[in-house]
């Protein structure tokens, strides 16, 4: 599944230009920046209330696929001309973040293990 594949099953909205493309092969859900820098996979979908640029930095440490924003959080300006540097997608929604995981598991989006 693609990252605009699962925008669009989340009803969210895709902030960047880049990355739109990039293939999931995985989900997480944390906002332990440490932990995700220890867990964290290639082609993820992370989603995190964190919307600041360290969060860039650790997705594109991964190559992480996508950053998913739960209700209705926006990245300032400067985050998200990161994002599109690094190509890391970065998507808003409005659902919980236990909805967006409800949603990425019934798409077939699983943890990685």
């Amino acid at each position: 599944m693609t990252v605009k594949e699962l925008c669009e099953k989340l009803g969210g909205k895709l902030l960047t230009q880049a990355g739109g493309d990039n293939d999931i092969t995985c989900g997480c859900s944390c906002d332990l920046l440490s932990w995700v820098m220890a867990k964290g996979a290639p082609g993820c979908a992370w989603v995190t209330v964190q919307t600041h640029m360290n969060v860039i930095a650790v997705a594109s440490l991964h190559d992480m696929a996508c950053v998913i924003c739960p209700e209705g959080l926006m990245p300032d300006e400067n985050v998200l001309k990161k994002a599109e540097e690094e190509e890391i997608a970065v998507i808003s929604s409005g659902d919980t973040g236990y909805a967006i995981c409800c949603k990425m598991h019934e798409a077939g989006i699983m943890p990685e293990r």
